[in-house]
């Protein structure tokens, strides 16, 4: 048997999730003792200076033994990500009108000088004079 043959045989179920410049497989393959796990692949497209392209490739594997203990964490990190930030996605490649936070403090502070310097003057009255 080919190792073609062998992969397209070891491969039981397979998931994509396309994610902007990223591609994530979520494939079920079996050992060879007949088991399954979990192999998640990020597959991310870099473009080279010509114009062509090439991809990288990262690759778990996940079996079985381990997967409450992976879940159990990725549910901590998710719930931690959302209670910390909230769902609504905080990046300049999603937002027109995103702004960095040391751009926003530098904002910040420019405000706070200008009220600052105005707030060191007296209302004057003509009449007063």
């Amino acid at each position: 048997m080919s190792e073609k043959d062998m992969m397209e045989q070891e491969e039981i179920f397979s998931k994509v999730l396309r994610a902007g410049r990223r591609t994530y497989f979520f494939d079920v393959r079996a050992t060879r003792a007949g088991d399954y796990y979990l192999t998640i692949t990020e597959s991310k497209k870099f473009t080279n200076d010509d114009g062509s392209f090439h991809y990288k490739k990262h690759k778990i594997y996940l079996y079985k033994e381990d997967f409450a203990s992976f879940k159990e964490n990725v549910e901590e990190m998710i719930e931690f990500i959302i209670n910390e930030k909230g769902e609504e996605v905080i990046s300049e490649r999603h937002q027109s009108d995103y702004k960095k936070e040391e751009d926003s403090l530098d904002s910040q502070n420019k405000k706070n000088e200008d009220s600052k310097s105005t707030e060191s003057f007296t209302d004057l009255n003509f009449e007063d004079i």
